[in-house]
C-alpha cells in the first residue's frame, strides 16, 4: 500500500511544472531558488510559513526552484513532497535544482568524474531529482576542479582544458541528461552557467557542445562589487545573456542575480536586476529564497547620491505601504528586487531585440578576458557572438579572435565587402606578422605613459598603454595621447586606421589595466564611439561609465553608473524628430541638426541632450522624420 501511495504522489508531483504561473508581470517571470539544506529545514511548518510571510508580503514570485542536492546532502522524499505541495498551494510553478558539489566551503570541491563512485553518485542524484520535477536547473558547479591522482592519470598528456572539456561534455549527457530522461521523459535539464564565461573551458564548461544537448541554459548575471576578486564590471549583467542568446538562440531561459554588492548600496544590487531584464530575458531567478527573506534593509544601503531624483528612490522603496489591506514595512532584499522589477515591467515589453557592435569570440578562446564588459561601460554597446557574421558593417576583434586559425582571411573578406574591422592591440600582438598582408603594424613590448589626449582633453591620471608603430601615410591616427601630447615631443595612437580594398581596418589601443579605459577623457571616448557606431546608427557623447543599450525597434536605454549626475548627448547619423520617454510624459526635440564631415560614419548629426542622475537610466523611443 505504501508503494502505491508513493507512486500516486509522484504522478502528481511530475505535473508540477505544468501548473499555470501566477503571471504577476507582463514582461517576464520572476522566480527564486531554495538550497537543499534550506529545503530540509522547511520540514518545520513554522519555519516555512514564516519565510513565506516575509517574502510574499514584499514581492510576487511566479516560480520556485527546489534543490535536491548540495554538498553531498540529499533532501529526503517526504520533505520534498511537503515543500513542493506547499508552494504549489501558494500558486507558484515548481522546478527542481541540483548543485553537484561535495563541499562548497572547500574551494568549491566538485565531484571527481574520473572516479566510478563519484560518477555513480552524480547519476543517482539526476535520477532522484527527475522523479519529482520536470524543470531541473544545475546550479553553477557542473564542472571539474579536482586534480587528484585519478584525474591526473585520466588526463594523460592532454592539457587540463582539453581533458576537462571532453570529460564534462560526456558526463553531462551520460550521467545527467540520459538518466534523468529515462526516469522522466518530460524532464528538461537546464545548465546554469556562472558569470566567469571567459574562463569556462579551463574547468570543463563547453559552450560549443553542451547547449546542443542540454534542454536549456541560464546565465549568471551576478556582478556584485567590481573590486572583488572576480573584477566583473557592471555591464556583464547584460552582456553575458546576450552572448548566450547568440550561442543558443531560444534556449537561454533567464538570468540569475544574488545579494552580492548590496554592501556598496541599494543601487548596486538594483543595477544587476535591471541590467538582466534589459536583455529581454524571459525569466529571472533571485538567488536565493533565504536572501530574499533574511538580507536586511539597512540605512547604510542608502548612498550619498540618493537625493530623490534617481531611478530607484531609497526612501520610497522602504516606506510602509498598503498591500491586500495590510500595512507592509519593507524589511529585506525582496523589496528592492520588487521595486526594480515592477518599474522595469512597465516598459521592457516595449523594447525590441537588443543590438550592438558585434564582437566575435570563438568558442573556448582566451585573451583580454572580459574586455567587452569594460567597453560596454564606456558606451560601446556590445553584441558578442561565437561566429563571424558576414552581414555587419563593423566587427570588433579582441585577442580572443586569434584562436581562430582563419581569422586573417575573415578579416580580409570583411574589408573586401566594404566593412570595417576594429582590432585591439591585444589581437595585433598575436597576429601582426600575418596582418602585415593588410597593414604593416608593430605592437609588442614597448610601453608609454600617457595622460593628455590633445584636443580631446586630459585624463584624470596617467596610465600605461602599449605602443603601436606604423608607416607614416600608410596608417592614420584618429585619436592620440602623450604625456603631454599638446606641446609635447611624442604621442601614441589610441585609435588609428588603414584603408584596405573597400573597407577600413581600425586598431583600438587597450591600456595595460583595462580599468584605465574609464580614465579616457570624454572627448576621446566620443570620437571612438562615433567611429564604432555604424551598425547601431547613433552613439553617446558622455564621460565613461555611461552605457547605451539599443534595440532594433527604435528604442534604447542610457544608463549612468557614475556616483554623480551626467550630461549626455545622443548623436544620430540621420535626422530624428523626437525622443519619447517610455516611463513618463516627456518628449525631447533635437538641440541641433547639422552637417559634420569629420565623423567617418556619417555626414550629419542630430543631437539630443539628456541629463541622467547618478546610478539611473532613461528609456526612449525614437520618432523618425
Amino acid at each position: 500500500m505504501k508503494s502505491k501511495v508513493f507512486f500516486l504522489t509522484l504522478i502528481i508531483l511530475l505535473s508540477t511544472s505544468m501548473a499555470a504561473g501566477a503571471g504577476h508581470y507582463k514582461s517576464f517571470k520572476v522566480s527564486s531558488y531554495i538550497r537543499a539544506q534550506d529545503v530540509a529545514r522547511m520540514a518545520d511548518k513554522h519555519f516555512r510559513d514564516s519565510l513565506w510571510n516575509i517574502v510574499s508580503s514584499q514581492i510576487d514570485l511566479d516560480k520556485i526552484y527546489i534543490e535536491t542536492h548540495r554538498d553531498s546532502f540529499i533532501v529526503d522524499e517526504a520533505t520534498l513532497t511537503t515543500v513542493i505541495r506547499f508552494f504549489r498551494d501558494k500558486g507558484l510553478e515548481i522546478g527542481g535544482g541540483i548543485t553537484y558539489t561535495i563541499s562548497e566551503p572547500q574551494l568549491f570541491e566538485t565531484y571527481s568524474y574520473a572516479r566510478p563512485a563519484d560518477r555513480k553518485a552524480v547519476r543517482h542524484i539526476a535520477e532522484y531529482t527527475a522523479r519529482f520535477f520536470d524543470d531541473i536547473i544545475l546550479d553553477d558547479f557542473f564542472f571539474n576542479d579536482i586534480k587528484n591522482d585519478d584525474e591526473i592519470a585520466a588526463k594523460g598528456d592532454r592539457s587540463w582544458t582539453d581533458y576537462r572539456l571532453e570529460q564534462m561534455t560526456a558526463a553531462g549527457k551520460e550521467l545527467v541528461m540520459d538518466p534523468a530522461h529515462q526516469v522522466n521523459p518530460n524532464a528538461r535539464i537546464i545548465i546554469k552557467y556562472p558569470n566567469w564565461y571567459d574562463h569556462f573551458q579551463g574547468l570543463g564548461f563547453d559552450l560549443e557542445n553542451e547547449p546542443l544537448y542540454f534542454d536549456g541554459l541560464w546565465a549568471g548575471t551576478e556582478t556584485r562589487d567590481p573590486a572583488g576578486n572576480q573584477h566583473l564590471q557592471n555591464y556583464l549583467s547584460y552582456n553575458i545573456i546576450r552572448y548566450f542568446d547568440n550561442i543558443a538562440p531560444g534556449k537561454n531561459g533567464g538570468g540569475w542575480v544574488d545579494s552580492g554588492g548590496v554592501n556598496m548600496s541599494m543601487d548596486r544590487y538594483n543595477e544587476q536586476v535591471h541590467l538582466t531584464m534589459l536583455t529581454k530575458t524571459p525569466e529571472i531567478i533571485l538567488w536565493n529564497y533565504m536572501q530574499l527573506a533574511q538580507v536586511a534593509i539597512r540605512p547604510g544601503q542608502k548612498a550619498a547620491w540618493q537625493d530623490g531624483t534617481t531611478s530607484w528612490v531609497y526612501d520610497e522603496i522602504v516606506a510602509p505601504r498598503q498591500r491586500d489591506g495590510k500595512t507592509i514595512h519593507p524589511s529585506t532584499l525582496a523589496s528592492y528586487a520588487s521595486a526594480v522589477l515592477r518599474q522595469d515591467d512597465r516598459f521592457v515589453y516595449k523594447l525590441g531585440n537588443p543590438v550592438g557592435l558585434v564582437s566575435y569570440k570563438p568558442y573556448h578562446s582566451a585573451g583580454e578576458a572580459f574586455l567587452q564588459n569594460y567597453l560596454g561601460m564606456i558606451g560601446l554597446p556590445m553584441d558578442m557572438m561565437p561566429s563571424f557574421p558576414e552581414d555587419r558593417q563593423q566587427i570588433l576583434l579582441t585577442q580572443q579572435a586569434a584562436d581562430d586559425p582563419e581569422i586573417l582571411e575573415k578579416i580580409k573578406a570583411q574589408l573586401r565587402r566594404g566593412g570595417d574591422v576594429i582590432i585591439t592591440t591585444g589581437l595585433l600582438k598575436e597576429i601582426q606578422d600575418a596582418l602585415a598582408d593588410v597593414c604593416e603594424l608593430y605592437c609588442q613590448d614597448l610601453k608609454a605613459i600617457v595622460d593628455d589626449f590633445g584636443r580631446y582633453g586630459k585624463a584624470s591620471r596617467a596610465f600605461i598603454i602599449p605602443q603601436v608603430k606604423y608607416y607614416t601615410n600608410d596608417a592614420w591616427e584618429t585619436v592620440s595621447a602623450g604625456r603631454p601630447l599638446s606641446g609635447g615631443v611624442s604621442g601614441y595612437p589610441i585609435l588609428l586606421f588603414n584603408n584596405y580594398s573597400k573597407g577600413r581596418l581600425y586598431v583600438l589601443t587597450i591600456p595595460d589595466d583595462f580599468g584605465n579605459l574609464y580614465d579616457y577623457p570624454a572627448g576621446a571616448l566620443n570620437a571612438i564611439r562615433s567611429v564604432m557606431s555604424k551598425d547601431v546608427g547613433y552613439y553617446l557623447e558622455a564621460p565613461s561609465k555611461v552605457a547605451l543599450f539599443p534595440y532594433d525597434n527604435g528604442t534604447f536605454v542610457v544608463q549612468n553608473f557614475n556616483d554623480e549626475a551626467v550630461d549626455t548627448k545622443v548623436v544620430f547619423n540621420e535626422e530624428a524628430r523626437a525622443l519619447i520617454n517610455l516611463e513618463k510624459e516627456e518628449t525631447l526635440t533635437p538641440d541641433v541638426i547639422q552637417t559634420y564631415g569629420r565623423i567617418p560614419s556619417s555626414m550629419s548629426r542630430c543631437v539630443f541632450s539628456i541629463r541622467i542622475p547618478a546610478h539611473s537610466y532613461r528609456v526612449y523611443s525614437i520618432e523618425w522624420e
